[in-house]
């Protein structure tokens, strides 16, 4: 006979946070994103110009002011998710099927970060972000940069590729995909800061993050990327990962995809959290246990995202 203390509301609990010990999350989303612990329901960021640069010691110091008439406001959310089961489940079940079940309840607090940074994605042609423009746009404006566009579109068939088929905007080849993707990086070393300054120097590490459509493709092409920039760019340290968002899918992306700077300190989305996953359990011995012959457990958290820097991401639009 099975051990039945293996499936009590203890041994549940015991496995959920064993799961959250050894979950390894997704990798893209800390690529994309600063993560910030909240303390109240709406948080403000005001969002500082660019230091100074440096000048000729002439006449004394130059003290210069941060721009801050800029701000962002991101206010948290209440989630949660809530699992029931039969105590004649948890007597009966002879498989682990109880305890993927746990270990996807688990998942699910990192995969709903996964779903909230998607949904910015997806919007972000037409959602503001701190300096009153779409977060992806072709008029960002600030200080001295000039207007800044980071929302690009690739003609495919102008592309200098030695491929006898380039494909489709839905099914590009992978020389084709490769260019697309130094495109966008080459757009986003372009951008200046409020002071004029190239604002993306010292960039060396993106993700691209594609649509279902856009995988293969752009699994081929990262293997020519590297060796691209070098070459086009002079820039042999160019590190770039990929990554495959079914959600962009969902969303209706057969053709774009977006490229993120993934080094420096401020990066393009944010995520804010009052309270992380908290895990409440009605057990065995609960009332509800009594009157309804099951067991509960429920995570609920205060979260939310929004956008930050824009200029670490580029909107590529394939025609």
């Amino acid at each position: 006979m099975a051990d039945q203390s293996i499936l009590s509301s203890r041994a549940i609990v015991g496995m959920y946070f064993e799961r959250l010990t050894a979950q390894a999350g997704m990798e893209w989303i800390n690529d994309v994103s600063n993560y910030f612990t909240s303390d109240q329901p709406i948080e403000v960021y005001p969002w500082l110009g660019m230091v100074p640069v440096l000048r000729e010691w002439i006449g004394g110091r130059q003290a210069k002011a941060l721009r801050s008439e800029d701000k962002i406001e991101i206010v948290n959310r209440h989630f949660e998710a809530t699992l029931e089961f039969a105590l004649r489940d948890l007597r009966r079940d002879k498989t682990p099927q109880i305890q993927a079940r746990i270990s996807e309840f688990v998942d699910r607090s990192t995969t709903h970060w996964a779903s909230l940074l998607s949904t910015l994605i997806l919007n972000g042609a037409s959602s503001k972000c701190y300096d009153g423009q779409n977060f992806f746009s072709d008029s960002h404006k600030e200080g001295k940069s000039g207007t800044l566009s980071n929302s690009i579109t690739v003609d495919i068939s102008t592309l200098p590729i030695t491929a006898s088929n380039a494909g489709t905007v839905n099914a590009p080849c992978p020389e084709v995909m490769q260019q697309a993707i130094l495109s966008a990086i080459t757009q986003m070393m372009t951008f200046k800061d409020d002071q004029g300054e190239p604002i993306n120097e010292t960039a060396q590490a993106f993700r691209v993050i594609v649509p279902v459509g856009l995988m293969t493709s752009t699994r081929s092409a990262l293997s020519m990327v590297k060796q691209a920039a070098a070459t086009v760019m002079d820039m042999s340290d160019f590190r770039i990962a990929a990554s495959v968002n079914t959600r962009l899918t969902a969303g209706g992306w057969t053709d774009k995809f977006v490229v993120f700077r993934t080094d420096g300190a401020l990066k393009s989305l944010i995520r804010q959290e009052e309270t992380k996953p908290d895990l409440k359990v009605k057990d065995e011995m609960s009332e509800y246990a009594f009157d309804n012959d099951a067991i509960q457990i429920g995570l609920d958290t205060w979260r939310n995202v929004g956008y930050g820097r824009w200029q670490g991401a580029v909107l590529a639009q394939l025609v």
